[in-house]
């Protein structure tokens, strides 16, 4: 039986019709949905058209994974969003709910068409300060207790959110829930709901990804977004496995002062084939002395800079390359120094956490690993 001819108004609200045989058929989302066709979906593959049957795990038509499926649920609820962290706006999207925001972040970037939207905070720092700067801009507003955002309270307003999705996480990364709380305070009628996304480990993101699915109304596609995540990461987790011989790795999270990454980067080190040196699962992210890293020489560098994208990494690597001791370190000897868009990929815990770990996997395992990430979000550093 051929699967039901998808009306427009359920092309508009999803990207999946399921026949009554159990397939489904995948549609490409249509522009200013949030996924543009042929845009890159949180990490996934689309294609024109194609069925799915079930447990095939592969696109029929192109042979790569499919893209994942959203569930058009019944009364389906409409609110008015603003996410003010990108890794929220993201979610958002990849739950089929891009018709719903109304505004966003300054930092809030992809998908593409999210650009369009209201910006509804600004940094106080400048990003185009180098390393050292920004952290000495950092600690000098924290000293004061200023906060290093500022939340254009008119416009959040002017937009009337029914939901605002902030974070708890870090006052550095993004505007805080405490900042946002402040901002709709002294709203008398029409005050948005906060919902906080704060996970800080692999395992944590599966379980706030179905919360927050839960309550933006979209429950099921939340279940079925988690479903085919954890489906690629079970794919990555399978050829690990067999890895015979793991290199100690040191992924750095900002430069000057160096800092190692944490939280869930740590563990998609392991689970890509690596032996993680600094940094603990579900901790912040630690100061990383110079000394320490030397003694510990590892065998693979991955440059991850908070915030920063793949050519902001190689300008602001000369703070690296300039120390002492840096041409004796076994990593850089060996010709495995690699620099990542950390903005995009291994900074924000949103659906394209499972990318990071694939590009992890070409980077410390290319025997067992290719993807096709090399050159857009990561590539090997020549001196």
């Amino acid at each position: 039986m051929a699967p039901p001819r998808a009306t427009s108004a359920a092309v508009r609200l999803t990207n999946v019709i399921r026949s009554a045989r159990g397939g489904a058929t995948v549609l490409p989302l249509p522009e200013g949905e949030g996924w543009g066709e042929g845009q890159a979906r949180a990490g996934f593959h689309s294609c024109s058209k194609t069925v799915l049957q079930p447990g095939r795990r592969r696109n029929r038509c192109t042979g790569q994974r499919p893209v994942a499926w959203i569930i058009l649920e019944p009364n389906m609820p409409k609110p008015r969003i603003v996410s003010l962290l990108p890794a929220c706006t993201e979610i958002v999207c990849a739950l089929g709910l891009g018709r719903r925001l109304v505004g966003r972040s300054h930092e809030c970037d992809f998908p593409t068409s999210v650009r369009r939207l209201p910006v509804c905070t600004a940094p106080k720092i400048k990003p185009e300060s180098t390393s050292a700067d920004i952290d000495r801009e950092v600690k000098a507003l924290s000293q004061q207790a200023l906060s290093l955002y500022d939340v254009d309270c008119e416009q959040l307003r002017a937009l009337k959110p029914d939901i605002l999705l902030t974070q708890a996480q870090c006052a550095v990364c993004a505007v805080s829930h405490e900042e946002v709380e402040a901002a709709v305070a002294g709203w008398t009628d029409g005050r948005p709901r906060l919902i906080s996304w704060s996970p800080s480990r692999l395992e944590e993101f599966w379980s706030e990804l179905a919360r927050v699915g839960d309550l933006l109304g979209v429950a099921g596609s939340a279940r079925e977004l988690v479903r085919e995540l954890k489906g690629r990461v079970a794919d990555v987790i399978v050829k690990s496995v067999q890895v015979t011989r793991r290199p100690s790795v040191a992924c750095i999270e900002w430069v000057e002062p160096l800092m190692a990454a944490g939280n869930w980067v740590p563990e998609l080190v392991e689970l890509a084939g690596g032996k993680n040196l600094f940094g603990e699962p579900g901790k912040h992210s630690p100061w990383l002395d110079w000394n320490a890293l030397r003694e510990r020489n590892p065998e693979v560098l991955v440059v991850m800079p908070c915030g920063m994208d793949l050519a902001r990494t190689e300008r602001e690597l000369p703070a690296l390359t300039s120390r002492l001791g840096w041409s004796k370190l076994r990593a850089v000897k060996s010709n495995n120094v690699y620099l990542t868009d950390g903005n995009a990929y291994f900074n924000r815990p949103g659906p394209r956490l499972v990318e990071s770990l694939e590009i992890l996997g070409e980077i410390l395992q290319p025997g067992y690993f290719s993807f096709g990430h090399e050159g857009r979000a990561w590539r090997r550093f020549s001196a």
